[in-house]
């Protein structure tokens, strides 16, 4: 409205211009003061810079207020807008929070309407004019404030975008085995604090985001695009830190639910053998009871007899040759008093328990087995390929 609209008198823009440097002055020396987060940024080179910004806004003011500018600011105050942006964009850089530049807006707006209007009335400015000379001051402030916000805002997204990328070429490279060198290098781009040990998580990507929640800060999380798995195309890997001895539980916890499989805990930058091992028990389809994680370390025998199907079945055939020309039943049940005598070390008793039988019996089917293995039932090689054939009990 034309009635809010201030146009300062020249003898009046002019006394105000004469008092821009030293307002400066004193807004950046009250910033000290009240804002201590501000302290160190305002001395040296970069307090020079700072209070020639705050010049900037200063006249910047002026030149609207000269140019009879409401509350809109316009065109005249552009510079000082692009100022206040690259300040926004400074301060995230710096580290510093929104909350600390707002605070220095604030302390900058009440010591340069102190000044301002002082010398503006002194100069003949009419007492009318000083509440719409106010209310020019403070709307200029804000939208100073609103341009170093979004200016914040957006260095932090960028920034947090380009650490992302980094931080997903670490993760990248530390699944697929790159050379010490060049993980090292990239996580120190990163700014990615190196745990002890990784562990390699694979589950489904729908469970990803609720399952970093409760996991290390540092997880590092492979893209999708990224990951060299073929197992399934909807499973995603984490890479979480320092989970070894007493923390493997609380892992194991956290991922209670998730439909995970994890892998050993190695250290970080030897984590694509965890990734490679958790990777192999996707696609042996191992699976874990309830919802528990498929926890490999309580698997590794599993995983050793299936690396290679083809030998553990030509294994399991050479063992079992003395039973071919056996009937299947009577084939199966020596089969299954054989594998309990290895895995109990021949203790009757306990072998009559687990195939609930009477030691009696137990006994007269050891007498056939050693019929039919002779002395090869004593000899320590023959015993090991016994139990590796038989020890996964899958006949």
């Amino acid at each position: 409205m034309a009635s809010d609209h201030l146009t300062l008198p020249a003898a009046v823009a002019e006394a105000v211009r004469a008092e821009l440097p030293s307002v400066a002055e004193r807004t950046v020396a009250a910033v000290v003061v009240e804002v201590p987060s501000y302290a160190d940024a305002f001395s040296g080179d970069m307090g020079r810079k700072i209070e020639n910004a705050v010049r900037v806004a200063l006249g910047g003011f002026l030149e609207l207020a000269a140019a009879g500018g409401g509350t809109d600011a316009g065109t005249p105050i552009g510079p000082a807008l692009e100022g206040a942006y690259a300040l926004g964009r400074g301060e995230a850089r710096s580290g510093r929070s929104m909350d600390a530049l707002l605070a220095a807006y604030r302390v900058g707006a009440r010591v340069a309407w102190r000044h301002l209007s002082g010398t503006a009335v002194a100069a003949g400015l009419g007492v009318d004019a000083v509440a719409r000379f106010a209310e020019l001051v403070f709307a200029y402030i804000d939208q100073l404030s609103a341009s170093s916000a979004a200016g914040h805002t957006d260095e932090l997204a960028d920034s947090g975008q380009v650490r992302r990328r980094r931080l997903e070429h670490l993760a990248s490279l530390l699944i697929t085995g790159a050379p010490v060198a060049d993980v090292s290098a990239a996580a120190e781009h990163a700014e990615w604090a190196p745990p002890q040990t990784l562990t390699a998580v694979l589950l489904p990507q729908s469970r990803a985001r609720d399952t970093l929640v409760r996991l290390d800060a540092r997880t590092l999380q492979v893209p999708e695009d990224r990951a060299p798995h073929e197992a399934s195309a909807e499973l995603t890997v984490l890479l979480v830190p320092d989970t070894e001895g007493r923390a493997r539980p609380a892992l194991l916890r956290a991922l209670a639910g998730k439909a995970a499989v994890v892998g050993p805990a190695r250290p970080w930058q030897q984590v694509s053998v965890s990734y490679t091992r958790a990777l192999r028990a996707v696609r042996l389809g191992l699976t874990a009871e309830g919802t528990a994680p498929l926890d490999t370390d309580a698997r590794l025998v599993e995983l050793l007899l299936r690396a290679d199907d083809e030998a553990l079945t030509d294994l399991r055939a050479q063992v079992l040759a003395p039973l071919a020309t056996l009937s299947p039943s009577t084939r199966d049940k020596l089969v299954e008093t054989l594998r309990a005598w290895v895995l109990h070390h021949g203790r009757r008793e306990r072998i009559a328990a687990e195939l609930f039988v009477h030691p009696q019996t137990v006994r007269y089917r050891m007498g056939q087995l050693r019929e039919l293995y002779g002395d090869r039932l004593d000899d320590p090689q023959t015993i090991l390929e016994i139990t590796v054939a038989l020890g996964t009990d899958d006949r």
